[in-house]
């Protein structure tokens, strides 16, 4: 079973900025970085996801490489990422994640040697990501949470399976902002309930790839194709 993972940030140094689900998104993740400018003091928050059905997952596993040594980067464990471990480890068949996104990942490390194409650097990292991410005024999360319950006492399955469409929680117990991918927004739109962000705008569907500053509102977007944009969040909404 897997075990659920917790980090946690007491004091803010640099900016705090999370990165939704990249799905293999290697050009739109790189234009995102590029835009941001990551410094040593900033704190990078990868909401999980970075693998399958875009076209360069081993790309974009490679730039999360990269990045760490140039800032502080947390990655938050995906259920994409918990797929990818789980046909390689032998806890599920390789076809059923090939099915979900799996097969262009593979393509993106050299389809004819399956899963041990993949990089062993690659698996180690992706092995340390985590479930949930505090800082003082948010927390980062792949899928979703329950209201009542604290941060070190989630699902772990919740955390990384469950989409808003199924279930949108009221505000943590904490008082904090959650922060989320998962729940892709087919238009490329930002769901902004007030207690709750969502980032995960479709970028693998020919939207935006989107990096967030909670505590500024500021928003960074790319396409695969490259066209970027900047903004800030949307004002609050009703649902999602």
């Amino acid at each position: 079973m897997p075990q659920r993972k917790t980090a946690s940030k007491t004091e803010v140094a640099g900016r705090t900025i999370a990165v939704g689900d990249v799905h293999g998104c290697a050009t739109a993740l790189a234009t995102v970085l590029e835009m941001i400018q990551p410094q040593a003091g900033d704190t990078i928050v990868a909401l999980g996801d970075v693998v399958d059905r875009g076209p360069d997952s081993h790309g974009a596993i490679e730039q999360l490489l990269v990045l760490r040594e140039r800032c502080h980067l947390v990655c938050i464990m995906g259920n994409h990422e918990q797929m990818l471990l789980d046909a390689v480890d032998g806890h599920m068949p390789v076809q059923e994640w090939l099915y979900h996104g799996g097969a262009e990942t593979l393509d993106s490390y050299g389809h004819g040697k399956g899963v041990d194409a993949i990089d062993a650097d690659h698996l180690a990292f992706m092995r340390t990501w985590v479930d949930v991410y505090e800082t003082p005024g948010e927390f980062f999360a792949h899928g979703n949470y329950w209201a009542t319950r604290a941060l070190d006492r989630q699902p772990w399955r919740d955390l990384r399976w469950q989409s808003l469409k199924w279930h949108t929680p009221g505000p943590h117990r904490s008082g904090k902002t959650a922060v989320l991918g998962h729940s892709s927004n087919k238009q490329g739109r930002i769901v902004n309930l007030g207690h709750l962000v969502c980032i995960d705008t479709y970028c693998c569907g020919g939207e935006w790839l989107t990096a967030l500053e909670p505590s500024t509102g500021h928003v960074w977007q790319a396409r695969e194709t490259g066209e970027s944009r900047e903004d800030i969040v949307p004002a609050v909404q009703a649902t999602a």
